[in-house]
C-alpha cells in the first residue's frame, strides 16, 4: 500500500466536478470550513454554472481532473458532488503520477467509479467520504473525521446497528472496497468492475426501487463478487421505494439475504452514504472488523 501524505496547515486541497454541474455559491460553506482548518482551497473550471447535466464536456472534465492529480502542490482532491458522469471520463485519466506523488482522492456515490478503478489498478488508498456540496448539512463528527484522516489519524468506530436481526457475528481483517450499489452494478464486466477477491464489501445507495435493488444484487452474485468476501458492511440505503406491487422486503432485508447465504460477518446500518452523518471509510487499506451482538468495532 502506498503511504499517503499527512496534510499540514497551508497545504492545498483541490475541488473538482468530474460529473454533475455545480457552481461556486454551492461550495462556499465547504471552502470556508476547509480554510478554517488551515488549508488552501483550489477550484478549477468545472466549478461553474453549466447549461446541461454535466459540469463540462467529457474532455474538459477529464483534463481538469488530470491537472488536479498531477499537480504536486495539491495534497488531496475532493469531488465537489456526485450525480452522474465519472464513468464517461475514467478511461481518459492517467493515474501514474499518483505512484510518485500520492494524494487523497475523496468522494462517494458516483465517485465509486474512481474508488473501484483505483482499487483494481493501483495500491493507492482512497477515501469514501462526504463531498463539499454536503458539508453544510453534515454532522460535525462526519466532517471532523474526514479531515482527521487527511491529517494522518486513522478512524476507529464502535457502532450499534439499528437492525441487529440483520447482522451476523464474526471478524475479518481485510481491505474495504465498494461504494454505491448502482454504480458497482454498472461497472460489472468492465475493467473497473470489482472482482471476486477476499475483501470487506461496503454498499450504500439512494432512491432505488426494491425490485431493482434485488436485480442489482443478482447481477453481482452471478458475477461471482460474493464468492470470496471476508465480510460485509451495509451502509445507508436512503429514500428507497417500492413499486405498485410490493416487493415484500425492504432494501436492508434484500441485501442481507444474499450475504446470509454465504455465512460471513455482516453489519447492517453503518452510518455512511447519503445521510448527514456520513462517516468516512478508507478504501484499499487493511481494516480490522469485529461484529458481535449487533455491534461493530472497526479500525484501520
Amino acid at each position: 500500500m502506498i503511504e499517503m501524505p499527512i496534510l499540514q496547515k497551508g497545504d492545498a486541497i483541490g475541488i473538482t466536478a468530474p460529473a454533475k454541474q455545480i457552481d461556486i455559491e454551492q461550495l462556499q460553506f465547504a471552502i470556508t470550513y476547509l480554510e478554517g482548518r488551515g488549508f488552501k482551497v483550489v477550484t478549477d473550471q468545472t466549478i461553474r454554472k453549466a447549461k446541461y447535466l454535466f459540469s463540462d464536456n467529457d474532455g474538459n472534465r477529464a483534463q481538469a481532473f488530470q491537472e488536479m492529480i498531477d499537480n504536486p502542490e495539491i495534497k488531496a482532491v475532493f469531488s465537489a458532488r456526485g450525480g452522474y458522469g465519472s464513468v464517461r471520463i475514467i478511461d481518459e485519466i492517467d493515474f501514474s503520477s499518483l505512484s510518485k506523488s500520492p494524494k487523497w482522492l475523496v468522494g462517494f456515490s458516483d465517485f465509486t467509479v474512481f474508488h473501484c478503478h483505483l482499487y483494481r489498478f493501483t495500491n493507492l488508498p482512497t477515501l469514501h467520504g462526504t463531498m463539499p456540496v454536503f458539508f453544510e448539512g453534515n454532522t460535525s463528527v462526519a466532517l471532523a473525521t474526514t479531515i482527521e484522516i487527511l491529517e494522518g489519524k486513522s478512524p476507529k468506530y464502535e457502532i450499534e446497528s439499528p437492525f441487529k436481526e440483520l447482522c451476523i457475528d464474526g471478524s475479518a481483517r481485510a481491505n474495504i472496497i465498494g461504494g454505491n450499489l448502482s454504480v458497482i452494478y454498472s461497472l460489472c464486466g468492465s475493467q473497473s468492475g470489482l472482482t471476486s477477491d477476499s475483501y470487506i464489501l461496503f454498499l450504500e445507495d439512494l432512491c432505488e426501487y426494491f425490485y431493482h435493488t434485488d436485480r442489482m444484487m443478482q447481477n453481482l452474485k452471478r458475477n461471482g463478487i460474493f464468492e470470496n468476501l471476508a465480510g460485509v458492511i451495509i451502509g445507508q440505503f436512503t429514500d428507497m421505494k417500492d413499486g405498485a406491487l410490493p416487493f415484500g422486503k425492504n432494501a436492508y432485508e434484500i441485501l442481507f439475504e444474499y450475504f446470509e447465504e454465504v455465512n460471513i460477518p455482516v453489519f447492517t446500518g453503518f452510518p455512511s452514504g447519503h445521510v448527514n452523518d456520513n462517516r468516512p471509510l478508507i478504501f484499499g487499506k487493511e481494516a480490522s472488523m469485529v461484529i458481535k451482538n449487533g455491534k461493530i468495532s472497526l479500525e484501520f
